[in-house]
């Protein structure tokens, strides 16, 4: 018998090391494209301290646009006294109906009316402002989300103004109601008077006195530290929605139409930033 023998043999195959193949320019450009396409989406999407020229740029020129755009629907009064009539009796069918009573209630009491009047064609405006003044010292890094909020708020009122021309209760045929403005002679007002020529008066579905009051009164409340500024906070879209009933310049489903253009502008903020505005950092990087 032969003496068995071994034979040694590898246990798999052998393995071989390549270099990785390079990518070519093509796709190394691809890479960078794509790559630099993300970093610039998310600079833009991350909060950034405001730059107070460009702010008070882009205010003046937002407002003067959103002022043009919405003179410029055609006073399709006809429609807008028909849309009226219709508000009008949805409410009187919801049991809302009740402008009317408020109107000449609160339309004998001289001092609280002429108040009201100047409210109504002012603070819209100064508060407002305010609160964006507010918001860019104390919280810059909050600044362009809430910006963005009340921005998107007023751009989707203009397709309200455009597609529901609407005549506000003062200007309705055979409603009776009091023009406040008219009969006080409210200087300043863009309601009545002469001043009424330079404002499409038959824009009042939405309410924007409601949509950036509601607005002002969100921020302080959630921002403000001073429980003092909060229970005003709270309170100011409260005293605007009175006002705006009182003068028989909207109805109440004027408002409901306010704060749906208010929930919109909140959604379109919060999909850019990823977050409510009020949650994401006081502070932020610079914006250079």
């Amino acid at each position: 018998m032969g003496v068995p023998t071994t034979r040694t043999e590898e246990a798999g195959p052998q393995e071989t090391t390549e270099a990785p193949a390079e990518p070519s320019a093509a796709q190394a450009g691809g890479v960078r494209s794509a790559g630099g396409g993300r970093e610039l989406l998310t600079r833009w999407r991350s909060p950034r301290h405001p730059r107070l020229w460009f702010e008070i740029v882009l205010i003046a020129v937002s407002y003067w646009t959103y002022s043009l755009i919405r003179n410029a629907v055609p006073e399709q009064r006809a429609e807008a006294l028909r849309n009226a009539d219709w508000i009008w009796r949805t409410e009187h069918a919801l049991g809302i109906a009740v402008e009317h009573s408020i109107n000449h209630a609160v339309g004998g009491v001289t001092w609280l009316i002429v108040t009201m009047n100047y409210y109504y064609a002012t603070l819209h405006f100064i508060v407002t402002i305010g609160v964006l003044v507010w918001l860019y010292r104390a919280h810059p890094g909050r600044y362009g989300a809430t910006r963005l909020v009340l921005f998107a708020t007023t751009g989707s009122a203009l397709l309200g103004y455009y597609l529901f021309p609407l005549a506000p209760p003062r200007l309705m045929g055979g409603g009776h109601f009091i023009d406040t403005v008219q009969v006080h002679q409210t200087w300043g007002s863009m309601a009545s008077g002469n001043l009424a020529q330079m404002s499409n008066q038959y824009a009042a579905m939405p309410s924007m006195h409601i949509g950036w009051s509601v607005w002002c009164g969100i921020t302080i409340a959630m921002l403000a530290r001073p429980v003092w500024a909060r229970v005003l906070g709270v309170l100011y879209p409260l005293a605007t929605l009175t006002v705006i009933v009182s003068t028989a310049n909207h109805f109440w489903l004027d408002a409901v139409g306010g704060l749906l253009c208010l929930g919109l502008g909140f959604s379109i903020s919060y999909a850019w930033y990823g977050r409510v505005s009020y949650r994401l950092p006081r502070l932020a990087a610079s914006s250079a």
